[in-house]
């Protein structure tokens, strides 16, 4: 996997994850703790979103083909997105359901101390997992993006997806730890009860984020300002004379952008100089912006009438 697939981040993730579901699961037969229960579900169903991404990114690696001529990009956005609701279903919804069984059926917390130490070492492994995804995350993070622009703008669903995991991840062992230590020194079990209440809220939560900005980018997202901005600079750059007189562009995937557009040339200039025009025109985009891999240029007879009223705003032309 590339690094932009944030390939390390992924395999770190998905190793901290099983390891921690194996001690969540011995934690929760040895103490009946529903807390640890739901953090247990919670970690494999993270374990399995890795895998899940894992085998995206190699789907999407596929050459094109008859059946799908662009290619299969967008299978890392169709792996991300099931990984959304596995993470509101398996995790979010089971967590909840284990919290309210808990508060309705309580029962004494036994062994306390085996799953405080197993949330202590698994805060310690969660967080090696998310410095790790960090780590990768800002090699493509732009300079001075923040991290919520970075999450709701990146085209490579993977680090957003880890990241975001690796956060509910810790916040939930927080909830846990609180809750199965509150239940500890108090001798009442609601406590870790309400423990995995919020645990199931947390992942329901960031299940809906990643549902959603996964979503547009299945829907399909055109180019960002900044790249629509360098292909129209692109464009105009030249002494082709070539005036834009419309444009689209479409993400097939995270690394590969579709880029379509309407040139207005002179009615003077014969078909061999147009497509020589044509030809420079391309060349610059693909130096600006090198992720517009697919580039589609049609030629007009240039009329300002017509370029005036066509649209290639960016807003406009997604």
């Amino acid at each position: 996997m590339s690094t932009s697939g944030g390939g390390k981040a992924i395999l770190a993730a998905f190793l901290a994850n099983l390891g921690i579901a194996i001690a969540k699961f011995v934690a929760w037969l040895l103490s009946g703790s529903a807390s640890m229960l739901a953090e247990a579900i919670h970690s494999v169903a993270d374990s399995g979103n890795q895998l899940l991404l894992m085998l995206g990114g190699r789907k999407a690696r596929r050459r094109a083909d008859s059946e799908h001529p662009f290619g299969y990009g967008r299978e890392r956005y169709v792996y991300a997105f099931v990984v959304a609701i596995i993470l509101f279903s398996v995790g979010g919804l089971f967590s909840i359901y284990e919290g309210v069984d808990k508060l309705t059926h309580p029962h004494e917390l036994e062994n306390v101390w085996i799953p405080i130490g197993v949330l202590v070492v698994a805060i310690g492994l969660e967080s090696f997992s998310l410095r790790t995804a960090v780590k990768e995350s800002n090699l493509v993070r732009k300079p001075g993006e923040g991290w919520v622009a970075f999450i709701r703008h990146a085209k490579a669903p993977e680090l957003p997806v880890v990241l975001l995991e690796d956060i509910a991840a810790l916040t939930g062992l927080t909830f846990a730890l609180l809750g199965v230590g509150l239940s500890a020194i108090t001798g009442n079990s609601v406590f870790d009860a309400i423990g995995t209440l919020m645990i199931g809220t947390l992942l329901v939560l960031v299940a809906i984020t990643l549902g959603i900005e996964t979503k547009s980018l299945l829907v399909g997202e055109g180019a960002s300002d900044a790249d629509h901005r360098a292909i129209v600079a692109a464009i105009a750059a030249g002494d082709e004379g070539a005036r834009l007189i419309h444009i689209k562009t479409l993400y097939l995937g995270p690394d590969e952008l579709l880029v379509a557009a309407k040139l207005g040339f002179d009615g003077d200039r014969t078909l061999g100089e147009v497509a020589a025009d044509i030809d420079a025109v391309e060349t610059r985009v693909r130096a600006a912006v090198p992720i517009a891999r697919a580039i589609y240029l049609e030629p007009d007879v240039f009329r300002p009438d017509a370029a005036s009223a066509s649209p290639s705003a960016p807003e406009a032309s997604r």
